[in-house]
Parts: C-alpha cells; sequence; structure tokens
C-alpha cells in the first residue's frame, strides 16, 4: 500500500505545506509526514523514509532564514517529535535532522548576539577583506550584540540551497535593509523552540537501541565534518555534542561502544589533522576530555578498550604536520595519565606509542617534552605500567630505544640508558625470589604467574625456572637495543650502552636459562660483531677498509676496531667465562665467533679474535672437559687453515702484464689502463698481495697464540689434542715451505718489486718457527706422555718431522749443485752461495740445530732403529754450506754423542 500510494502522500502534503498559511491545514500536512515517516521508518523503505525527512527539513526553511514564517517554525517542531518518537528507524535520516540542529543552533546564536564560533576558527582573513568589513554599515539593531555581525548574519540571509553545506561566501554589500530587517523578526521567531528542546535528542540518545546510537553517531560525526571543514564558518556545535553523547552513551555494553568509537576515532583523527589549526586544537582537547572521563571508568579484565580509546592521538601524533598539534598531544596524554594514573591499564601501550613517536621527531622541543614526561612517568609511577598488561613492559623499553638514539641532545640518549637499566634491574628483581616474597612488594613488575611450578625431579621451583621461560622475551627488547647502539655514531653513547648492556648480563646472567643465553648470544650478542664482520672484505672494493668506511660514515674506523669493537669482544667473553657453568655448551658458536674475527682478510680484526682467543683460554681453560679441549684445537686448525695465504693468483699469467710494467721502470699507478680489462687486473693483484701480506702476519699471530696457549695448559692437553695442534702447524709450515721454495713466485715476486715489497722467501720466518713449534710438541709429548699415549706414533711423527726439516734444508743449502754431485764422487767446485741465500740459512740455523738436538735425544733403541733413515741427511749436511757455525757446532755434538756411540757399540 505504501508502495503504491506513497508519492501521491508526498504532494498531498507538501503542496499545501509550500502554498497555504492555513494553521489547520498545516498541521493536518505536518501529522501526515510524521505518520508517513513513522511507517516508512518501521517497515525500513529507506528511499520513501528519506523523501519524507527531506521535504519535512526543508520546510523548516532553517537554510534560508530571511524566508521563515510560523508555518516553518511549525515543521521544526515536527522535527523535533519525529527524531524522540521515531529515532529507533531513522537510520541515514538522522543526518537531515541533525543538520537542521545545527542550523537552528546557529540562527539562536546569531539571535542573541553571542559571537559564533568562526570568530574563533575561521582562517585569517586577508587585507582586503578586513577592508571591506570595517566600511560596512552595522545596523542599530545589531550593533549592541558585538562588531562584526552583520557579515554572519548577511550570509545566513543569502544562504544558497537546502542542501548547501556550511556559510555561503557572499558580500556583505549585497544585503538591503529589508532582508536585514526580516531577518531580525525571523530570529525571533525562532525563540518559540527552545534550546531545551533541541539538546533533548542529544540527552534522549542514551535510549536509542544498539543499532539506531550507531546511525545517531555516524550522521552527527559527518554534519560536524561538514561544520569545521567550511572555509569561511567553521564551528564546532555538532563536535561539542558529540563529545556529550559519547559520554551519555560510556554505559552501553562493550561491543555497542567498541563500535560508536570506532565511528568516532575516524572522526577525530581526520579533524586532528585539519589545516585549521584552531579546529585541530579544538578537537585534541575534546578528545583529551572525552579520554579523561572514560578513564574513570574500571576497564575490565582482558579488555584493552583504553588502548583503542586512545589510539586517535597516536595515529594523528604521526601523521600530523602541525607542531602544536604534536605538542598538544603530549601534553593531553600526559595529563590523562598523571592524573587517572590508577585508572590506566591497556592504556599504556597507546601512551607510550605516542611517546616513541615523539622521540623520532624533527622538532628538538617535542623530543625532549616527551622524554621529560616519560622521564618522571618511570620514575614515579613504573609499577603501574605493568600492574595488569605484562607486556606494556615491552613497550616502555622501546619507547627507552626510541630516546637512546635522539640526535637532538646527547643526554637525553644516556639518560634513556640509564633508565633501560633501571628498568633491567626491576624486570630482575621480579625473578628473584618466590611469588610469595614478591606479592608484598608494591615495586615489583608483575610478569609471571605466581603459582610455584614442579620440575622433572618433582622439587618444587618457585616458579622461577618457568617465569624465566614464560617472560624470556622480556629480557630481548631491552638488551636488544642495548645492543644496537653499540653501532652509534656518538662515541660516548657507544660506550654507554656496551657498559650497560655487559652489566645488566654480568649482574642478572644467573637468573637466565640455558635457553635465554642461547638466544642472548645468538640474538643480542653476536649481532653486535656482524656488521663489522661482514663489512670489511677487500675482494669488493679498491681497499680492505672500503666497506666499513663506505657504510658506517663519519664514524672512525680506528675508534671502532680498537675501541668499541675490541672491548666488546672482551665482554663477551668475560661473560662466557663467568657463566661457565651455565653457558659451556655454548663454547662452540664463542669459538666460532672468534675464528670468523680470526680468518676476516684484515689483520686488526683477526688481531682482535686471536686476542680475544688467548683471553679466553687464559681465564676459563683450567674449567674445560677433555671434550672442550678438543672443541678448542679443532677450532684453532679450521683458522689456521683459513688463513693460508693464497699466492695463485699472483702466480698466473693474468698479472704478466703489471709485472712487464714493473720490470720497465713503470708503475701501475703512474699509467692510466688502456682499458677496463687492464684496470681490474690491477685492482685485483693489488688486492691480492694485500690479501697475502696479511693473511701472512695473521699466522705469525696465530702460531705465537698457539704456542701461549700450550705453555699455560700443557697439563691440561691430552695426546690427541697436542697433536691435532701439531697437525695444525705442520700444515702451515708445509704450505709455508711450498710457498719458500716456488721458484716461479719468488721469480714473479723480485719483478714486482716495489709493489709487494715482501722478502725472499715470502713465508720464511712463518715457515720456520711454525716447524719449531711442532719440534717442540712432540718432544714434550714423549717427556709428559699424557694419558692415551702412543708412544711409537709419536716418535714416528718426530722422525718424520726431523727427516722433512734436514731434507728441506738440505735443499735449500745445496741448490746450486747438480744432482750428479752428490752421486758420481767426482771433484767439482762449487760456485759459493749468494748473501741472500746466506741470509736464508741463516734464518733456517735455529730451526736444523733444534732438529738435530731433538735427534740427539731419541732413545738409544729408537735412534738406532731410524740411523739408516737419518744418516744420509748428517752426511749429506757435513757437505753443505751454511750460513751459520752454530750448526756445525750442533752437528758435531751429535754425531759425537750418539752416532758415536752406536758405532762403538758395533765394534
Amino acid at each position: 500500500m505504501i508502495e503504491v500510494c506513497w508519492a501521491p502522500m508526498l504532494a498531498a502534503f507538501s503542496v499545501p505545506l509550500d502554498q497555504s498559511d492555513d494553521e489547520v491545514v498545516i498541521a493536518l500536512c505536518l501529522e501526515g509526514i510524521r505518520y508517513a515517516i513513522h511507517v516508512t521508518a518501521v517497515m525500513s523503505m529507506k528511499t520513501h523514509r528519506d523523501a519524507f525527512v527531506t521535504s519535512v527539513a526543508k520546510f523548516t526553511s532553517l537554510h534560508a532564514p530571511a524566508d521563515i514564517k510560523q508555518k516553518n517554525i511549525d515543521a521544526i517542531k515536527a522535527i523535533l517529535t519525529i527524531a524522540d518518537e521515531d529515532g529507533n528507524y531513522l537510520q541515514e535520516a538522522w543526518e537531515h535532522i541533525l543538520t537542521c540542529v545545527s542550523r537552528f543552533e546557529h540562527l539562536h546564536l546569531l539571535g542573541e548576539g553571542r559571537p559564533p564560533a568562526a570568530t574563533f576558527f575561521a582562517f585569517p582573513q586577508n587585507d582586503s577583506e578586513k577592508l571591506k568589513q570595517s566600511k560596512s554599515t552595522i545596523l542599530p539593531v545589531l550593533k549592541n550584540k558585538g562588531p562584526g555581525r552583520m557579515q554572519y548574519a548577511a550570509a545566513s540571509v543569502l544562504r544558497g540551497s537546502y542542501d548547501s553545506a556550511g556559510i555561503a561566501g557572499n558580500t556583505v554589500g549585497s544585503v538591503t535593509s529589508e532582508q536585514m530587517n526580516n531577518l531580525v523578526s525571523n530570529l525571533n521567531m525562532l525563540e518559540q523552540v527552545g534550546s531545551s528542546e533541541m539538546n533533548r535528542i542529544f540527552t534522549q540518545s542514551q535510549k536509542l537501541n544498539s543499532e539506531a546510537i550507531i546511525d545517531f553517531v555516524k550522521a552527527l560525526s559527518k554534519v560536524s565534518m561538514e561544520e569545521l571543514q567550511s572555509a569561511s564558518d567553521p564551528r564546532v556545535f555538532s563536535l561539542t555534542k558529540l563529545v556529550e553523547i559519547a559520554h551519555y552513551n560510556m554505559n552501553r555494553i562493550r561491543l555497542v561502544w567498541s563500535s560508536i568509537w570506532h565511528v568516532l576515532s575516524d572522526f577525530f583523527v581526520t579533524i586532528g589533522c585539519s589545516e585549521n589549526l584552531s579546529v585541530a586544537i579544538f578537537a585534541m582537547d575534546s578528545l583529551r576530555q572525552l579520554s579523561m572521563q572514560f578513564l574513570d571508568r574500571e576497564e575490565l579484565a582482558n579488555y584493552n578498550f583504553q588502548n583503542e580509546f586512545m589510539k586517535p592521538f597516536v595515529i594523528v601524533m604521526r601523521r600530523s604536520n602541525a607542531v602544536e598539534i604534536r605538542e598538544l598531544i603530549i601534553r593531553c596524554v600526559s595529563q590523562i595519565v598523571l592524573s587517572r594514573v590508577n585508572n590506566v591499564k591497556s592504556g599504556w601501550k597507546s601512551m607510550f606509542m605516542v611517546f616513541t613517536t615523539a622521540a623520532y621527531d624533527d622538532h628538538k622541543n617535542i623530543v625532549l617534552l616527551a622524554f621529560e614526561i616519560i622521564e618522571k612517568i618511570i620514575k614515579q609511577y613504573f609499577p603501574y605500567i605493568t600492574e595488569t598488561e605484562t607486556t606494556t613492559f615491552t613497550d616502555c623499553v622501546n619507547c627507552l630505544i626510541a630516546f637512546t638514539n635522539s640526535r637532538f641532545n646527547k643526554d637525553t640518549s644516556l639518560n634513556a640508558i640509564a633508565f633501560l637499566q633501571f628498568c633491567a634491574t626491576k624486570l630482575a628483581e621480579r625473578d628473584l625470589g618466590s611469588s610469595s616474597r614478591n606479592k608484598d612488594k608494591e615495586v615489583s613488575i608483575k610478569i609471571s604467574s605466581p603459582s610455584p611450578q614442579t620440575g622433572k625431579d618433582g622439587k618444587q621451583e618457585n616458579g622461577e625456572t618457568k617465569d624465566k621461560e614464560d617472560h624470556l622475551y622480556f629480557w630481548f627488547p631491552l638488551l636488544a637495543g642495548l645492543s644496537e647502539l653499540s653501532f652509534d655514531p656518538r662515541p660516548e653513547i657507544r660506550k654507554s650502552a656496551l657498559q650497560v648492556l655487559f652489566e645488566t648480563l654480568r649482574n642478572h646472567g644467573h637468573l637466565f636459562s640455558l635457553s635465554l643465553w642461547e638466544r642472548v648470544f645468538e640474538s643480542v650478542l653476536f649481532p653486535i660483531f656482524d656488521y663489522v664482520r661482514h663489512a670489511i672484505d677487500p675482494t669488493g672494493g679498491y681497499s680492505p677498509e672500503q666497506g666499513i668506511d663506505g657504510d658506517m660514515g663519519e664514524l672512525d674506523q680506528d675508534a671502532w676496531l680498537y675501541g668499541t669493537c675490541t672491548l666488546a669482544l672482551q665482554l663477551v667473553v668475560d661473560l662466557f667465562v663467568k657463566f661457565y657453568n651455565t653457558v659451556n655448551p655454548l663454547l662452540r658458536k664463542v669459538l666460532l665467533l672468534l675464528v670468523s674475527f680470526i680468518r676476516r682478510p684484515h689483520q686488526s680484526l683477526a688481531g682482535i679474535g686471536i686476542a680475544a682467543f688467548v683471553r679466553l683460554m687464559s681465564n676459563a681453560g683450567d674449567l674445560f672437559s677433555e671434550e672442550k679441549w678438543l672443541e678448542v684445537v679443532l677450532s684453532l686448525k679450521e683458522a689456521a687453515n683459513a688463513t693460508l695465504p693464497d699466492f695463485s693468483y699472483i702466480v698466473s699469467g693474468e698479472s704478466l702484464a703489471i709485472a712487464h710494467e714493473q720490470n720497465n721502470g713503470e708503475t701501475a699507478e703512474s699509467d692510466m689502463p688502456k682499458d677496463e680489462s687492464e684496470r681490474l687486473v690491477t685492482h685485483r693483484l693489488y688486492a691480492s698481495i694485500s690479501d697475502v701480506k696479511c693473511r701472512a702476519a695473521v699466522q705469525l699471530l696465530l702460531i705465537q697464540a698457539v704456542m701461549e696457549i700450550y705453555s699455560m695448559y700443557r697439563s691440561h692437553l691430552s695426546a690427541k689434542s697436542a697433536l691435532v695442534l701439531f697437525d695444525a702447524l705442520h700444515e702451515v709450515a708445509s704450505h709455508a715451505h711450498s710457498i719458500n721454495t716456488n721458484t716461479t713466485l719468488r721469480s714473479k715476486l723480485q719483478e714486482l718489486g716495489s709493489m709487494t715489497q715482501m722478502q725472499d722467501p715470502p713465508l720464511l720466518r712463518l715457515e720456520t718457527e711454525s716447524y719449531q713449534i711442532c719440534l717442540t710438541f712432540l718432544q714434550n709429548l714423549i717427556l709428559d706422555r699424557p694419558p692415551t699415549f702412543d708412544e711409537a706414533e709419536v716418535e714416528s711423527c718426530l722422525v718424520n718431522l726431523c727427516e722433512e726439516v734436514l731434507q728441506f734444508y738440505i735443499v735449500t743449502a745445496c741448490s746450486g749443485q747438480t744432482p750428479e754431485t752428490f752421486t758420481s764422487g767426482q771433484c767439482q767446485w762449487l760456485i759459493p752461495l749468494g748473501s741472500g741465500k746466506q741470509r736464508e740459512l741463516a734464518a733456517r740455523a735455529p730451526l736444523i740445530v733444534a732438529t738435530l738436538q731433538a735427534i740427539g735425544s731419541l732413545g738409544d733403541s729408537s735412534f738406532e732403529k731410524n740411523l739408516p733413515h737419518l744418516f744420509p741427511l748428517l752426511s749429506s749436511l757435513i757437505s753443505c754450506e751454511h750460513g751459520s757455525n752454530d750448526v756445525q757446532v750442533a752437528l758435531s755434538d751429535m754425531l759425537s754423542s750418539s752416532v758415536g756411540s752406536v758405532l762403538l757399540r758395533s765394534c
């Protein structure tokens, strides 16, 4: 029936309303429209309902107040009745009713002579507009109602159509005196409708059902948005009403209130980011008032609505370009939290998000103000932060970490680091005792379940172990944030962060389980060194230092390597030693860290790694079991193998051109490369030489460190561990010897000349010292006879080593002779060795002396058994030219003491 007759009814009611002034007709028409709206609204006939509501809203004539008559006043009253009786069914039609209410309030203020909101919220006018206003004539009837009212009255008179949003921007000069007099008369007619009747719409909103209140809030938000975004006449009437209805409806069930707040939240974010600063400030202050009211209500357990309620502050803080708004938000949130600290539960999360955003602000005053408030909160109200919501501890820590990165004030960063240490202390206090002892401590952080747990062995653990596992991640943001500061370009920040990080671990590490320590080492400590371990790599640039210099910017490389990095590595080692009983399963990972330093193609880094390795051994060696020592020596062997100098590229044919240039007196640096390929060859050659020299130096440091560790813990090492060390150093010595006897390589290095600045042979010292230590290992094994010692195996190794060393020496000393010289027996003239060869033999002499002494120290039976292999070598030594008389003296002593006694016994 409605579907068929609604259009004729609308026409029947609308035409008389528009054309007639008869009171009876007007009353009947308005009554008919009211009934039509009721029927269509109840049956959810949206289009038909909106047509009737729009019709009666237009008949209010509030959009054109100069034409208001008594029938329009009756239409306004009809609107109020409709809102009161059919509010639950109006849905989107609420927008038309609330628009009428907004326009009525505007005219009512104008009639009373009170200054409209535009006086305070309009954009600043330009000079021409101000001049026009000053020249306009103000009618006497409005003069007593304050200056400047005429432009608003005129704009009201000349408002366009019903659908126009805001007040039209017409000029004042086009308003006639007759129009103004009609306006004044009509404004007086509006007094028939009291403001209290209008406000009833808002006060009765709490009686709307759950769906209707959401529609009501959506409509009011839309009307308020139109009011506030008006360029010429921004108003805050609907905004203040939004705050009021939010207050009236706070007692609704959480589900409904969440839906309401979802609408309001988007609204406050939009207005808070408005370009009109005055409007944005008013919106944020309104949100503050609403938040204060909301925090007076107690939040139920497992709810986080406070957090949702304060999120608009966070979003506007992140999006707003106005410094004033961001500062206002900080002050608002501060006032909200500090005045309602007892009631804040999940709201802490949004609060910390606001201050975290402020920490990264581009304006110094914002950062300092935010940190001043955070400082006060942590000092005075820390127990409240994690009282009910344990994750807010992490939010607090993340906020402080954000302030540690402040680039405006070094003191702010240092204070933030100190507060992180304070947080760590509080976190540790919760784990120190049983839950019963901590229960009465108001300052303890409630981060775990108070119920004691029972371990696998049936003993009660008082919840401590459970706490450690359940809340393991609470330590992580704090410790990881401190570790990241080790890359800060400011030396004071780096030093303070490392100090606090390792003090925290030293002081509270006894509370950590092995699983927590594993994650601390993997995610907190080792990442400190990841950057420098991967950044310094000469293969990717022209210089070994290019990687770190390019990435670290202004940070001085030496300050990092010899300061921060060295200190951090030492502290990691000390930490491992201190908690060795707990963390000993992590030894392999710590050794891998140290080896990763040693194998880097950077002498300073490798030196740092070797020094830390020795430090670890000197402090913890007594604690190691045989299995741990085996891990240690295998790590040393891995490091030795990984740092073997590689001369392959230098020997390759690719670099022949560079060698010829060097030979012709040219340098690769003085001439521009002919093409890209030559430039790349030159670069690779320089990089290869640099790498070789670095590795040679590192291996010298490494074998010295091995000897130092061996000397300290000789009695702790099993025969197996000692032989592993022997194999490692024997590999180093053999490789060095192969390089030293490579005539092609040595010739190439001499051709390259000043490019290499390497002695000839290039690895002589490394070879002799490595062989010397190998001899020492084997001789000491025979003397010490440790458990699982196989004498025959060790003696065999010793004899083979002595043969190897003597053979190498003889070949070197007699390298100018032909093979026939040794076998034919014919007497030939020998050419004396050159000075270079003499120096080489002199450098090898101490090793030969030690080898002869080792042969002489063999037992009688062993000596006799191996004499057939050794004697030809000994006899060859006699005919060699030597660089030092010590070899001849040692040979003489050995022949007289050992060989002589064998000869005498055989006779």
